[in-house]
């Protein structure tokens, strides 16, 4: 239903997406996560149709989006970071006005909004103006008009942000209820809310993808392993080198109570397994064959914020040795840094060699346009020519020997009374002839 081929955008010379693929089947939720300038929702917007792909294809329910922009549009519903709300209408109003201009029958449409405030949970507020709901009724209010025309695809960007908890669990609940009829897309960065509620997980960073799996098999693929959770009443001592010394046990932590459980030589252990070994049994029957009390031993699967951590610091420790090995750490005489490097040290405009310093800009001549063809890429870059403008000479009143606009009132005034004065004396003089 959702499918994003080699997807390109550049701001500038930098990259904000960057070769990015990925696909969503019919009825199945995905999670889109990453740090923030990761290019989340600059994929979204080009997925929707508001931003225009530099490279790379979209489609959304077949249709490509660049292609057929209206055909998608009539299948989507879009909720997006900011919630696009006309604040001076009454609620039923506006989604009144929003299931016209999406195509809704008028036969159904009154029935259609009411199933949908119904489901967004605002069917109380239906007559209230926008502008004075809270921030959860007016995030519920966005959401119906994103689904009022019954889309086959829904894509949200941060839905819950700013939400309390309660507001949090109703819209998650508003979005389970439209799980299974509908094709979604759901970024945000409360990784919980992608375990609750997303049936895959694409993790992007720097605009590529870095997986693209279900949360089951990040869970499984993690080097994080699996880990036990020990808790041992026993020599505290004697208790850590037996684990640190254990077979398949590939690192012990000791992890301090929570307060209130403090005991006597009561220790809680985080245990890393090693890959395909399992230790619970043989481990367990040690414990207790030496007399010490075993309290709690269990399994602990790597959350996905671990997981989403851990990818990404692997991807920035990659990013950094390979901006070592490029540019050597240091700028030749002359020359400036550029790539990641130059992203992470400038923000903006990164490319990916060395460019020389230019002593002065080229300007083109007559007005034409610079062709300047960039090395990195097919793409090239116009910049606007220097144009050297004569400064105008300061107004009359302005320089110093010259009336202000009070005094050249005042002069005018007098001239036209002079005027006046002038032609009345002419008109006596010819009664008098």
């Amino acid at each position: 239903m959702i499918e994003a081929r080699n997807l390109v955008k550049y701001y500038g010379d930098r990259a904000a997406v960057n070769d990015l693929s990925f696909e969503v089947e019919k009825g199945e939720i995905v999670g889109l996560l990453g740090p923030n300038g990761a290019g989340k929702t600059t994929t979204m917007r080009m997925l929707t149709g508001y931003l225009a792909a530099d490279r790379g294809q979209a489609f959304v329910a077949g249709f490509n989006v660049a292609e057929k922009p209206m055909e998608v549009r009539k299948r989507l519903g879009y909720l997006p970071e900011t919630v696009p709300l006309y604040t001076e209408m009454p609620v039923n109003t506006y989604l009144d006005f929003t299931a016209k201009i999406r195509g809704v029958p008028g036969k159904g449409r009154k029935r259609r909004i009411e199933e949908v405030m119904e489901m967004c949970r605002i069917s109380d507020v239906r007559h209230k103006i926008i502008g004075k709901l809270s921030r959860g009724y007016r995030q519920r209010v966005g959401l119906a008009q994103a689904i009022v025309h019954n889309p086959q695809v829904i894509i949200l960007d941060e839905p819950t942000v700013g939400l309390d908890p309660r507001q949090i669990i109703e819209i998650r609940k508003v979005i389970r209820d439209l799980a299974g009829n509908h094709s979604m897309i759901l970024s945000t960065h409360i990784l919980p809310e992608v375990s609750a509620l997303c049936d895959r997980a694409v993790i992007v960073n720097r605009g590529r993808v870095l997986v693209e799996d279900t949360l089951e098999n990040l869970e499984r693929r993690s080097s994080a392993g699996e880990r036990l959770r020990l808790e041992v009443r026993g020599p505290a001592d004697e208790i850590r080198q037996m684990l640190s010394e254990w077979p398949g046990v590939a690192s012990v932590s000791e992890i301090p109570p929570p307060p209130g459980q403090e005991g006597p030589e009561i220790g809680l252990f985080d245990l890393g397994v090693q890959p395909g070994a399992d230790v619970r049994e043989a481990l367990a029957g040690t414990i207790i064959g030496r007399g010490w009390g075993l309290l709690e031993l269990r399994t602990v699967s790597p959350t996905l914020e671990e997981i989403f951590v851990q990818l990404v610091t692997e991807d920035l420790a990659q990013l950094e040795e390979e901006d070592a090995l490029e540019a050597g750490g240091v700028a030749a005489p002359g020359e400036r840094l550029t790539g990641r490097k130059a992203y992470d040290e400038e923000m903006d405009e990164p490319t990916s060699l060395t460019e020389p310093l230019a002593e002065t800009e080229p300007l083109a001549e007559d007005g034409a346009e610079l062709d300047v063809a960039s090395d990195t890429d097919e793409r090239k870059i116009y910049p606007v020519a220097k144009v050297k403008t004569e400064r105008k000479a300061a107004p009359a009143f302005l320089t110093e020997n010259s009336p202000g606009p009070a005094e050249q009132k005042k002069a005018k005034s007098k001239n036209r009374a002079a005027q006046v004065d002038e032609e009345e004396l002419d008109d006596a003089s010819n009664g008098i002839k």
